[in-house]
């Protein structure tokens, strides 16, 4: 069994800092950037596309909605289908352009926070980040919640894909996040959640917090970089793959 390991980083904004991308980068196998509406700026994409092309991590682009206040979580509403696709468009391209000067590639597509949660319920949001991504390369992959509508569109639009799955958020009888807004929507234990994980790639099984069980593929699984400890998250995480003999590399290397 081979797992990609998943972070979104690149989230600094001038000189407030966010995460440990140095350190979360050499136990991440790809990473979604901010480009900038979430969070991020010029200077952090092009740090951050210099440590992962040093490191050989694969990149992508994590576009959000215009919100660095509320760091992207908060919906916007009231956006027109093409309103979402300029923005998406446009995140991508800024990072294919800081990865074009550093010499790398980008690879895939994450949406965030609030974009991706609205996306996951609403098929016009959904289609409209799908059609974002073709338009700009159809070859680019879209990272997409397992059993969200995000899958749907990634269909339709004939998006290669790589279906996701969270190491450190618990989920939804119906196999959505819970919302950061209750209690236990965030886990935050290394050891709980490096078992967690393991069990959930052995069975292809998510367990809702609930206690139901869900189906779910998994190409890809997630940890938050923005999440406190999430280095000692990640290498505990690292260490039980490697003890449950899962390989962990690029989901593009899997393909």
């Amino acid at each position: 069994m081979t797992i990609d390991l998943n972070c979104d980083l690149g989230e600094s904004f001038g000189v407030w800092p966010m995460g440990d991308d140095a350190a979360m980068i050499e136990l991440a196998t790809s990473v979604n950037i901010a480009c900038g509406f979430h969070a991020g700026d010029a200077d952090t994409m092009k740090t951050t596309v210099d440590l992962a092309k040093t490191h050989g991590v694969s990149i992508g682009a994590h576009p959000g909605y215009r919100d660095l206040h509320g760091f992207g979580r908060r919906p916007i509403v009231g956006l027109t289908s093409r309103e979402i696709e300029n923005l998406v468009a446009y995140q991508i391209g800024a990072l294919q352009a800081i990865a074009t000067m550093a010499g790398h590639r980008v690879t895939h597509v994450k949406a965030h926070g609030a974009l991706s949660n609205v996306a996951c319920e609403d098929d016009t949001t959904a289609r409209a980040i799908a059609s974002a991504i073709k338009a700009v390369d159809s070859d680019l992959v879209f990272v997409v919640l397992a059993n969200s509508r995000l899958v749907r569109a990634g269909e339709a639009a004939g998006l290669p894909m790589v279906h996701e799955v969270f190491a450190d958020r618990a989920y939804e009888d119906d196999g959505s996040l819970v919302s950061r807004r209750k209690p236990g929507a965030v886990l935050h234990n290394a050891d709980d959640i490096a078992r967690r994980v393991v069990r959930m790639l052995q069975s292809g099984e998510v367990i809702s917090i609930t206690g139901k069980t869900i189906k779910m593929r998994m190409d890809t699984v997630c940890i938050h970089g923005d999440t406190p400890g999430a280095v000692n998250i990640a290498r505990s995480l690292r260490k039980a793959l490697k003890d449950n003999g899962i390989a962990v590399a690029p989901f593009r290397a899997m393909k």
